[in-house]
């Protein structure tokens, strides 16, 4: 077998120097590969602390996954992986060496050490390792996703900051990533009390098994009990059942770490089962994907948070205790019922937390309904409008009145009064968009609260301004400026019997420009929008340009350049190469966006076409193979529809704009400010 070329390979030698010869006083721990020793190495120009792994000869893995190891690692590159420096292959020896993660296991802080973890550290190393199998799962770049089959607390490392590491991938398996379902015919391998039960019976091996692990990593994290935990009943020694029989008697609560049972908001908690009942559903095809659970958990850091900073300023810890004790956990008695569960309120119409219902399907934990709590805090510019209002603005929300459907709901036509926004006939004073959430949407109030509380303060002409909100018990609503002219990508794309008349060059020129003085006024205020793609540039009555679609928008940091790390989410064609490949976002993944709006512009091809074949299918690169190789090819990617009615040389400049904008390293793309600047002077040719 050939080794891989990105893995460094270490002469034996030097890693009996590093470890003294293998001494004992520097074993850092042991597994089914053999012992782990901590020593120094020579890492590039460094002398660096690493992590040395011997196999022992009387380990029952071997060869098999020693090059599995090290032909994994060598591929995969995230922030949220252990890195693998090198390799040692020395006659029998053979020895991989890691970075060194001084924290060590999240298992040793659990079930060992008994640190001191507090609820949010807790939540944060679960999203850190949940990145870290997202991006096994979608986004290595690598043909094939890659399935762990290993998911367990002891494979999740913690560094010095406590940032967690996904690590020893001696029994990972690549399966295809385009079909979540496809499974891997392979001897049954894993850990006991992590195992995938549909798997253990079938063999059968899918990206889902290694969600249901993840599920089990949750309870251990919730209840710091092993997943396997011989203290416990002989039946119930599998920490699944163990949680699984405390809720049908009613004591979820004493199931917690009592050194976090105080410290967890209600709603917090509730939604973090929740999430683990999904993940352990006997059926996989039932379970969330990575991605699904990575954005649910990231939802309770902002519902902890605030749940904290709300008793900060009462300056009431006490509170703590008490609110975990009003949980209605208890599924005996008058809080038991069936089918459906009932919402309560006291005579002041406060929302109580929903009692449970009782499953009998093959869910692992009983149902959980959720009711939101009132913890809106409007940002003083925007109207909130009562839900019978928007009714009567949207003829009850008529299906003639429906302009279509989106990730956060249905969106609906409705007329209000010019200055006081009351609802009017049709036809009567101005027309709005009224957005009205799914029910059953489980980004919806995370999305809500954060337009109400951060986009209702964005004040700029070519941002789409949101007018108002509602919460009325579970509906939430969000009311927009409308836009005759729909979206950039209805004029470039629609074909057939709704063909539309071309935009010219000069009017193309024009909505480019709104776009990207609109990107410059996001980024002056640290916000990454994250899916910038023509279907959510939205156009006025005369044309000019509005961002809107800020669902998948994430603040940045104050220096702005910084990578944030973060789920990768977004849309095929349109996001960048560095965070698919490691999840790290920038400003700079915006300006590739725009790049490739820039191309979708200049062509009239959509960003990425599965009905082409090979490299005709992204836009990236079907224009780099057209004009880089020959720029008296620019003639071929202009869309015909312009006629060459377009000057030479500002076509020419947008093209070297659109290149820029997509380079494959950031740092080498301009500012959002820059394309600004640079789309006026390529406007300037025109006139």
């Amino acid at each position: 077998m050939n080794p891989p070329k990105l893995c460094r390979h270490f002469e034996f030698t030097e890693i009996q120097i590093a470890t003294e010869n293998f001494h004992d006083s520097l074993i850092i721990g042991s597994g089914g590969f053999g012992k782990v020793y901590k020593g120094n190495v020579i890492h590039g120009s460094s002398l660096v602390a690493a992590a040395i792994k011997r196999l022992d000869a009387m380990s029952n893995q071997g060869a098999t996954e020693f090059w599995a190891e090290v032909e994994m690692l060598s591929m995969l590159r995230h922030c949220n992986l252990v890195s693998l420096m090198g390799y040692c292959n020395y006659e029998k020896e053979k020895i991989l060496v890691y970075e060194y993660m001084s924290n060590g296991t999240l298992d040793d802080h659990l079930h060992k050490h008994h640190t001191p973890l507090s609820w949010l550290q807790r939540l944060n190393i679960c999203i850190g390792a949940g990145r870290g199998l997202h991006y096994l799962h979608t986004g290595t770049g690598i043909e094939s996703g890659v399935i762990h089959r290993d998911v367990k607390s002891s494979n999740i490392l913690l560094h010095e900051s406590w940032a967690a590491k996904i690590s020893d991938f001696g029994l990972s398996k690549i399966g295809p990533t385009n079909q979540p379902s496809t499974y891997v015919n392979t001897h049954v391998k894993g850990s006991f009390g992590y195992f995938d039960p549909n798997y253990f019976s079938t063999g059968k091996l899918t990206r889902k098994s290694d969600v249901y692990a993840f599920g089990v990593v949750l309870l251990e994290v919730l209840c710091r009990k092993r997943a396997v935990d011989r203290s416990l009943d002989e039946e119930q020694w599998g920490l699944v059942t163990w949680v699984q029989d405390s809720i049908k008697e009613g004591n979820l609560k004493h199931i917690i770490d009592s050194n976090i049972r105080r410290e967890i908001s209600p709603k917090c908690l509730k939604e973090f089962v929740r999430i683990a009942e999904r993940c352990l559903h006997n059926s996989p095809k039932q379970r969330p994907t990575m991605a699904e659970v990575l954005f649910s958990l990231e939802s309770l850091v902002v519902i902890q948070e605030k749940f904290n900073n709300s008793l900060q300023a009462a300056g009431n810890t006490t509170i703590f205790g008490r609110m975990v004790d009003m949980l209605p956990f208890s599924l005996n008695g008058e809080n038991t019922v069936q089918g459906d569960s009932k919402l309560s309120s006291n005579s002041k119409g406060d929302k109580r937390l929903a009692d449970y219902t009782v499953c009998v399907d093959n869910n692992m934990f009983p149902e959980m309904k959720e009711i939101y709590a009132d913890s809106q805090c409007p940002s003083p510019g925007l109207k909130e409008f009562g839900f019978d209002d928007l009714k009567k603005a949207t003829r009850e929300f008529s299906p003639k009145r429906l302009l279509g459907e989106g990730g956060f709901g249905n969106v609906f036509l409705g007329w209000v009064e010019p200055k006081t926004l009351a609802p009017t006939k049709h036809g009567d004073g101005i027309a709005v968009v009224v957005k009205r959430s799914n029910h059953g949407s489980r980004q919806a109030y995370v999305e809500w609260l954060f337009k109400v509380n951060f986009i209702g303060e964005l004040a700029h002409p070519n941002i789409l301004r949101l007018l108002g909100n509602c919460k009325h018990e579970r509906e939430l609503l969000l009311v927009y400026e409308y836009m005759p002219n729909k979206t950039f990508d209805h004029f470039l794309f629609t074909d057939g019997p709704d063909i539309l008349e071309p935009l010219s060059w000069g009017t193309r020129l024009l909505i480019m420009i709104g776009v990207a003085s609109g990107l410059t006024y996001l980024h002056s205020t640290n916000l990454i929008l994250r899916d910038l793609k023509s279907s959510k540039i939205l156009l006025d009555k005369d044309f000019n340009a509005k961002l809107g679609g800020f669902g998948l928008a994430r603040c940045g940091p104050e220096t702005g350049e910084t990578h944030v790390s973060t789920r990768v989410m977004g849309t095929m064609g349109f996001a960048a190469p560095e965070y698919i490949a490691t999840g790290h976002l920038s400003m700079k993944c915006d300006i590739y966006s725009f790049g490739v709006v820039l191309w979708e512009s200049m062509s009239g091809r959509r960003a990425f076409d599965c009905k082409l074949p090979g490299r005709k299918q992204r836009i990236v690169d079907w224009a780099t193979d057209q004009v880089k190789s020959n720029r008296r090819r620019l003639k071929k990617i202009m869309d015909p529809r312009l006629k060459h009615n377009y000057p030479q040389q500002g076509a020419s400049e947008y093209a070297a704009l659109a290149f820029k904008c997509i380079s494959n390293n950031p740092k080498d793309r301009p500012s959002s400010e820059e394309v600004l600047q640079s789309l006026k002077r390529i406007y300037a040719l025109h006139k």
